[in-house]
């Protein structure tokens, strides 16, 4: 009888103890992005414009403050009323692109897309155009008025519905043939497939966009700034509580109750994900839509009218920004395009908006996707491993506006080292790749999946360095995920309002900031025509990737066809 050697652990190689070096500085990195901010954010709600600890006074001074608790609920209401209208719509439109014959199908899902390269305020400007106090269609209201919930519910149904699309499209795209033709065998009506298959199918999609669009509209600024009235909600009170009173502590208050629907939303959503089961295996076949008169024509004069509805909101901004003086004078004139008769910034807040876009994509990308890397394919050091994929998950369940509120709090500390970047460029681009670094990781851990652990053992029995297999390997191999995450991040720069409108200085003020207080001093014209700026500036970003990407990248990927 022998006795079995006992198992020995592998020591860690060189590339091992690199990879976890890698991993702590990244855990650093977000902590000081992520972590510190928040927390500093925290904190402040605890104590008086002084700085002293008064424990829950502000939280129990809010909600015995009728009018800011109603501004709760008003949020609530806008939330739920969008959220019921969008994702049916985004649903219809999605199984139009996927499940049927759709003629110029290519351009239908590109119009779906516009409202994702425009401003949050751009949907309120064009309303003002067309139901305001002097609107074109202002007698269809019948004496009511679009200031209010009425237009903020409209305006985020055309900002909330591309992002919808792209979820439902993504879960309608998978579909196992099979399933359907064992349903006409059986000779199950249309109607039943739809409710017993298509519906099921699609369940995850349709949770996942509904708790996507209820989040995004309750934690919007622009809208609710421009068109909203007298009907306050928590992300106007923010900003009148930080901006108008200079009252900090209130406002980190009201940020806490902002973030608790959005961390609700985000925590339902990560619990329906963990119980979705794939949909296609490996026998399966992929569904084509065959011709059917009558449905084709429905989807098709539905995806009319609701592309001609996005058209006609962006037509009516940039219409309204070469309006020389509305209503009287509706001759064209660029003169609302000089912007510098109407900020003092005039052009450079649109540079400003392009450069901070620039050192968003570059810096955010190589974070996020160098950051990913590390994290999966590290091997052990579960522990921090874990703290590192908590902090990349967090910025999902952070509003923009509460991010805001914790740089400001903690960047702007004379205890901070760091508080030499506040009022800089670097602390715009830092807060932004922050606030949407949950998409770039998710995006960059999918490609990084897909890749053989092949490559990398291969490497290692070689004895070629990680770095040098990341560099000459890794990174080739996900190029259209990394312009994807490039992409992403400089168009959600160019647009973004909630996250930075505290943080600019007169001299990094932004486009998008500054058509918020362009708008705010009554000349709608202008603020049009800055966001008109920023809408075809990302959208000819996006037009040269998807160039690039057929033309050139193609060429560089072709061994994928092999």
């Amino acid at each position: 009888m022998s006795l079995a050697a006992p198992a020995v652990k592998p020591g860690l190689s060189r590339d091992d103890l690199v990879m976890r070096a890698g991993v702590v500085v990244l855990a650093g990195v977000l902590l000081v992005m992520l972590g510190l901010p928040l927390w500093a954010w925290l904190a402040k709600g605890f104590e008086d414009r002084d700085g002293k600890f008064i424990g829950l006074a502000n939280y129990v001074s809010y909600f015995s403050t009728p009018a800011l608790f109603q501004s709760a609920l008003n949020s609530l209401q806008v939330a739920s009323i969008t959220t019921v209208i969008v994702v049916p719509l985004a649903f219809l439109y999605a199984y139009a692109l996927t499940r049927t014959v759709l003629p110029m199908r290519w351009l239908f899902q590109g119009i779906s897309l516009i409202p994702i390269f425009a401003p949050s305020l751009l949907p309120g400007l064009a309303l003002i155009y067309l139901f305001g106090t002097q609107g074109f269609f202002k007698a269809l209201l019948g004496g009511g008025s679009i200031y209010g919930i009425d237009g903020i519910v409209i305006a985020q149904v055309f900002y909330c519905f591309p992002h919808a699309t792209l979820i439902l499209t993504t879960a309608l795209a998978t579909a196992d043939a099979r399933l359907y033709e064992a349903a006409d065998v059986l000779g199950t009506s249309k109607r039943r497939i739809f409710f017993t298959v298509t519906l099921p199918g699609a369940k995850y999609g349709l949770i996942s966009a509904a708790l996507v669009v209820f989040t995004l509209v309750i934690t919007d600024f622009g809208i609710a700034k421009v068109i909203g009235g007298n009907f306050n909600v928590l992300a106007t009170d923010v900003y009148k509580k930080v901006i108008g009173q200079q009252d900090f502590s209130m406002g980190a208050v009201v940020g806490m109750v902002l973030l608790a629907p959005a961390a609700l939303a985000f925590l339902v959503d990560r619990l329906v994900q963990r119980k979705q089961v794939a949909l296609l295996t490996a026998r399966a076949v992929p569904l084509v839509p065959r011709p059917r008169f009558a449905r084709d024509l429905f989807f098709t004069l539905f995806c009319l009218f609701v592309s001609a509805a996005i058209l006609a909101i962006l037509g009516m901004a940039i219409w309204g920004s070469l309006i020389k003086y509305w209503p009287y004078n509706l001759s064209l004139t660029l003169d609302n395009y000089d912007f510098a008769k109407f900020d003092a910034n005039g052009w450079d807040s649109y540079w400003n908006s392009v450069r901070m876009a620039v050192g968003a994509a570059v810096f955010g990308t190589v974070l996020m996707f160098t950051g990913a890397w590390l994290n999966e394919k590290t091997r052990g050091f579960g522990a921090m491993r874990g703290v590192v994929q908590f902090l990349a998950f967090l910025p999902m369940a952070v509003p923009g506006l509460v991010l805001g509120l914790g740089y400001i709090f903690f960047f702007n500390a004379p205890y901070n080292p760091l508080n030499f970047l506040y009022a800089t460029m670097g602390i715009l681009v830092l807060n932004t790749v922050a606030h949407f670094y949950t998409v770039g990781h998710l995006t960059a851990t999918t490609a990084l999946k897909q890749i053989d652990p092949e490559f990398e053992a291969v490497s290692a029995s070689l004895k070629v360095p990680v770095w040098r297999t990341f560099v000459r390997v890794t990174a080739p191999i996900c190029l259209p995920a990394i312009l994807d995450i490039a992409i992403y991040l400089f168009v959600n720069a160019m647009t973004t309002v909630s996250s930075v409108i505290f943080l600019y200085a007169p001299d990094t003020k932004l486009a998008s900031v500054a058509a918020v207080n362009i708008e705010e001093a009554g000349t709608t014209a202008a603020a049009a025509a800055l966001c008109v700026v920023i809408v075809l500036t990302s959208a000819a970003v996006k037009a040269a990737h998807l160039v690039a990407d057929r033309f050139l990248f193609a060429r560089l990927q072709v061994w994928r066809r092999r």
